[in-house]
């Protein structure tokens, strides 16, 4: 065999292996408010999920994620901040990587492994003007045992799929995703995006996320909302306040106009101050 390190290298031949092509898709949720036209309600909170159609082939004319393909010099983290920016003209936003998908046949063109990345903003409050081919999708997600069906819709158009879960391991509550039943999106993106709010309903609970998207100072009732638009479902009071007691601090500003009662504003407790 080899004496050293050097004469390997020397003799090794790259293409004595297959080669697969790394691509990343990037989830963008968002939850923002619609102004409500009675003036003695909060406004209602929107769940929403960012895609951009395809213009070629495969999938063309179908919704999907914003992905693409990772450049030969390029790190696995600079890409999702380079192909957000191409594909919706996003900037400066965090991403996390979500889960990678390698299922053999989840690309037609060629064996291609893709790395997920997500993120939670409010989208009303993004500078940047969107890309044309790039919509904000609201939605509803009903969740049960077995199945969950997700209803896309940004008012032009309707996306509807269904995944099947089956339960891999019990101790961990951990599933398998199958998709049933998808028409009108691209490659495994439901089975991104059904992950995606998976992870994000788990990561509330345990993490301060969910302030992302926050405005500096806000009420405990917007704040509620946001949770229960998340979680899809509706909160007691005691236990919403139990979740946030140790995350936002009482401030000495209030809400007011508008007919409401006064309320106390609240702050993120770790937000940097000035």
């Amino acid at each position: 065999m080899y004496s050293s390190e050097e004469e390997f290298l020397k003799a090794y031949d790259p293409n004595q292996f297959e080669r697969l092509s790394m691509t990343t898709d990037i989830l963008i949720l968002s939850v923002s408010s619609e102004e409500e036209s009675n003036y003695r309600k909060l406004s209602k909170k929107y769940f929403s999920v960012l895609l951009v159609k395809r213009n070629t082939y495969p999938f063309k004319d179908k919704w999907c994620l914003p992905g693409g393909f990772i450049r030969i010099d390029e790190n696995l983290e600079d890409a999702p901040k380079r192909i957000l920016k191409d594909e919706t003209n996003l900037h400066n936003i965090y991403l996390e990587q979500l889960y990678t998908y390698g299922d053999v046949n989840r690309d037609p063109r060629m064996r291609i492994v893709s790395t997920s990345y997500m993120a939670l903003v409010d989208k009303t409050k993004l500078k940047d003007t969107l890309a044309p081919n790039a919509s904000w999708f609201n939605v509803t997600y009903l969740e049960d045992e077995k199945y969950i069906d997700v209803t896309l819709d940004n008012g032009e158009e309707v996306i509807k799929f269904k995944i099947g879960k089956t339960l891999k391991e019990l101790t961990t509550d951990r599933y398998k995703f199958t998709v049933l039943k998808n028409d009108k999106l691209a490659f495994d993106h439901p089975l991104v995006i059904a992950a995606g709010v998976s992870r994000l309903r788990n990561k509330i609970s345990y993490t301060d996320i969910v302030f992302n998207m926050m405005p500096e100072y806000f009420t405990l009732g917007e704040l509620q909302q946001v949770y229960e638009v998340i979680l899809g479902k509706k909160l007691l009071d005691p236990a919403f306040r139990r979740i946030i007691a140790n995350k936002v601090e009482k401030t000495d500003k209030v809400q007011s106009g508008g007919g409401h009662r006064p309320s106390a504003l609240f702050r993120y407790k770790n937000a940097k101050k000035n």
